[in-house]
């Protein structure tokens, strides 16, 4: 049973999932690559729930692991104390950000494939990667809403899927499979599931702070299983 989630990222996405999930009534274990020491804001905002601690220890800490840091790292995560583990790759791949990663460039692999490779003994599933970090937290709805978005889950391993599957359940979403995680590459940036759906146009002619100030007030709009189910069809 999901008691635990370790949390291997304490930026935008982390920090959502992590709110929503001790909202949900769980235990939490944060990380970043800076130590537990700069964790102090974020855990006093989760509440008793919640604990910072190493990587290596979020990732033994968690009955399930989710990873949020910049791709580019992607290959300091701790192997073995991920090995048996379901982890939830909500990375993206940023040649800007991250640099060119020849694996990726050449076309042929996805990066939760990447990941996979660098975790053999885990089982990774991608989710969270395609929906922005403030949608992430302010779209969250309980089971049955009329209004509850659907997320796309990707991954080799069927029950490792159906874990991750159950997790998005819990935080507020329903989940559409859309297959293995070459399939991923479907809810990449640049797919039509990717951000755009949750958050609606953005308006013409807003200068930086107007532009900002739409990000964080503009409410979610619904995106519901059967609509991520026709944006992935798009996509292939």
């Amino acid at each position: 049973m999901l008691q635990t989630v370790g949390i291997i990222g304490s930026g935008m996405v982390g920090g959502a999932v992590a709110r929503l999930a001790v909202a949900a009534g769980l235990d939490v274990v944060v990380s970043n690559s800076r130590g537990p020491e700069t964790l102090a804001d974020l855990v006093a905002l989760l509440g008793e729930r919640a604990r910072a601690a190493t990587v290596a220890e979020a990732a033994l800490a968690g009955d399930l692991v989710v990873v949020a840091v910049p791709l580019k790292a992607y290959d300091r995560l701790p192997v073995a104390e991920l090995a048996g583990k379901t982890v939830i790759d909500a990375m993206n791949y940023y040649p800007d950000r991250d640099g060119g990663l020849a694996e990726l460039e050449a076309g042929g692999l996805t990066s939760s494939a990447l990941v996979q490779r660098r975790l053999a003994g885990a089982r990774v599933v991608k989710a969270f990667n395609n929906i922005d970090f403030r949608r992430l937290f302010t779209s969250a709805r309980p089971a049955g809403a009329p209004d509850r978005s659907a997320l796309p889950v990707a991954g080799d391993d069927g029950s490792a899927k159906a874990e991750a599957i159950a997790l998005l359940d819990v935080l507020g979403y329903d989940a559409v499979d859309i297959g293995t995680l070459a399939d991923s590459r479907f809810s990449q940036p640049g797919t039509p599931v990717h951000v755009q759906p949750y958050m609606g146009e953005r308006p013409e002619g807003l200068g930086q702070e107007d532009a900002q100030r739409w990000f964080f007030e503009t409410p979610g709009i619904p995106v519901p299983a059967a609509q991520v189910k026709q944006l992935v069809d798009a996509a292939r």
